[in-house]
């Protein structure tokens, strides 16, 4: 399936993060910044970030800027119409998910509730 803003787009800074640290990345077969939901985390589901170098036949790629970024079907049903994003602040950097469908977040941003 072909890129669809619509249904889950990358930020310029997440492009940006993400090109700089594939090119730190030991293993050239590492092509992919994975996106995942899990159950669990503080709020019920819980964002996985992850390097891959395998698409399974449920992901779907995202890209920008030269950048691939997959997310299998079911995740994508929790984070449809969202953005990945890299934020940087005095207290750290770190990859997050604007997600129109959750209802509540925990204060780190890594777990969500619907």
């Amino acid at each position: 399936m072909e890129e669809d803003v619509q249904v889950f787009s990358v930020s310029d800074n997440a492009a940006r993060k993400i090109s700089a640290l594939l090119k730190d990345e030991q293993e050239a077969d590492i092509k992919y910044m994975r996106v995942a939901v899990e159950g669990g985390g503080c709020s019920g589901f819980q964002y996985i970030f992850k390097f891959d170098s395998i698409k399974n036949s449920d992901d779907l790629i995202f890209e920008k800027n030269d950048v691939s970024v997959i997310v299998d079907e079911i995740s994508l049903e929790l984070i449809k119409g969202g953005t990945l994003d890299y934020i940087e602040e005095l207290i750290g950097s770190y990859f997050q998910i604007v997600n129109p469908n959750a209802s509540s977040a925990c204060g780190c941003g890594t777990s969500f509730s619907i």
